[in-house]
């Protein structure tokens, strides 16, 4: 009896386990792992997009950027009108969007063979270069990454989880010449306070930044020379989690949608960004420059 009892109790939790383990990723995207069904009935989409103006950022109580733009016009051609927006720091997106506390990322988030391994992109959205601010008169007289490299006393200041900072080092700069910074109001107060020479992010967020914060210290280097290494310029996109499949195809269809209108270009255009210097080839797949072949 002892030993019958003890199969049944075995054979209980072998059930228990069984039912537990039912709750996978496809399981909490919906019925048989239809994230997009899901979000359709609900009516919602909880997005995480980084803080950086002009792709996202908070003006009166109100979510407004280019990457929200493009956001809310493709989810509410879904069906799905609400787009419950968050601002996080940039280099907690992708862990945020694994833990389950988004349903998709968005930032103009350049598209990198790493990032493919852990996120799967949406096709590209924008394209944009690099930049760099440094204190009014630009002292140590930078004007690329190889002037920064050239001076191993140069320190640069740098948002976590940024491109720039592999672009950097593949352009001689130093480790020790890097310090790594939550976000670009952050990076701005390292120069001015000495702890940097200079700071580096896309072209557009540092410098519309830059503006915003009416900061006479600092200045944006207008004749920065962008540098000839793969991954610049950058493709921005929208991310979501692997297995995703169904909202990332539908999301991308919709995209598509917009370019071959030209109401992606009318979405991006109030926030600095130009159809001619912004808008990406069609020939730029996320296919491609996941394998490497456009990065």
């Amino acid at each position: 009896m002892r030993k019958l009892g003890i199969g049944l109790i075995s054979l209980v939790m072998v059930l228990v386990l069984a039912a537990c383990g039912s709750g996978d990723a496809g399981s909490a995207n919906g019925k048989e792992g239809n994230k997009l069904e899901t979000l359709q009935e609900q009516g919602s989409v909880k997005i995480g997009f980084a803080n950086e103006k002009p792709y996202a950022y908070e003006e009166d109580g109100e979510l407004k950027g280019a990457a929200v733009a493009i956001a809310q016009e493709v989810f509410a051609n879904l069906g799905i009108e609400k787009v419950d927006g968050q601002l996080s720091e940039f280099g907690q997106l992708i862990p945020a969007l694994g833990a389950g506390k988004f349903d998709v990322i968005t930032a103009g988030m350049a598209i990198t063979p790493d990032r493919c391994t852990n996120v799967a992109f949406g096709e590209p959205e924008i394209q944009y270069g690099e930049g760099l601010i440094v204190e009014k008169g630009n002292p140590m007289n930078l004007h690329s990454y190889k002037d920064i490299a050239d001076n191993p006393d140069i320190k640069v200041a740098v948002m976590s989880g940024a491109t720039e900072k592999d672009f950097m080092l593949r352009e001689g700069i130093a480790e020790n010449q890097i310090t790594t910074v939550p976000d670009i109001p952050a990076s701005f107060s390292a120069v001015e306070s000495g702890r940097a020479h200079v700071t580096t992010g896309t072209e557009m967020t540092i410098k519309m930044a830059l503006e915003s914060a009416n900061n006479e210290k600092l200045e944006f280097v207008n004749d920065f020379e962008q540098p000839d290494i793969e991954g610049v310029p950058s493709y921005g996109a929208a991310a979501f989690l692997n297995g995703d499949d169904d909202l990332r195809e539908a999301y991308n269809a919709e995209l598509q949608k917009l370019k071959e209108s030209g109401k992606l270009a009318e979405l991006i255009e109030p926030y600095g960004f130009t159809e001619e210097m912004n808008t990406v080839d069609p020939s730029i797949t996320t296919a491609s420059i996941c394998s490497g072949e456009n990065y």
